[in-house]
């Protein structure tokens, strides 16, 4: 559309097409290519850029709570959402209990989240060297762990937040509920 608007023959510069990217993106899921070219134009517009991770199997009050404070520290908020394969790879064969689309699908429902993106590897270090974060929530559970891209984050003037947990909530705890209540 960037071409055909142009007079006579015309080329289209790269940054013309990061721009229609950016400013065609009206939708919260994105593919890792396209969350480094927002990343990067909402770093050129001085927005601060928050970062979390996860699987959101079951989706709780617990992970409301902690998008609603994620996003309190930032003026964007992006969320890494772990693939069916990185699931199954982390937390056994039985999970995901809910499918990777039916996931994002409910997380794209959640007024707090800008952009969701998915990846494939165990950690999200690789789309957190991406998107490069102002800051990078993990839950407090984190306290004596390693922060997957901390060192990543601080280099480049970020910080790690931790923030607490809604007590007793955890798609481990909802599982085991389901298995005890309805084991027949």
């Amino acid at each position: 559309s960037i071409v055909v608007s142009k007079f006579g023959t015309a080329t289209l510069t790269i940054n013309e097409l990061n721009g229609a990217i950016v400013s065609n993106t009206k939708q919260k899921i994105v593919s890792f290519d396209e969350i480094g070219i927002i990343a990067k134009k909402l770093h050129e517009e001085g927005k601060k850029i928050v970062f979390t991770n996860g699987c959101f199997d079951i989706i709780h009050s617990g992970h409301i709570a902690s998008f609603e404070t994620a996003r309190s520290l930032g003026d964007v908020l992006i969320v890494g959402v772990n693939s069916d394969d990185s699931i199954r790879r982390l937390k056994g064969p039985t999970r995901p209990i809910v499918d990777e689309k039916n996931r994002l699908e409910v997380l794209r429902a959640i007024s707090m989240i800008d952009y969701l993106v998915v990846f494939s590897d165990d950690t999200p270090l690789e789309l957190i060297k991406t998107v490069l974060p102002h800051v990078l929530v993990k839950g407090e559970d984190y306290a004596d762990k390693e922060v997957v891209g901390r060192d990543v984050v601080e280099a480049n003037g970020g910080k790690v937040q931790l923030i607490p947990f809604v007590e007793g909530m955890s798609t481990s705890k909802i599982i085991e509920k389901i298995l005890t209540v309805y084991k027949n």
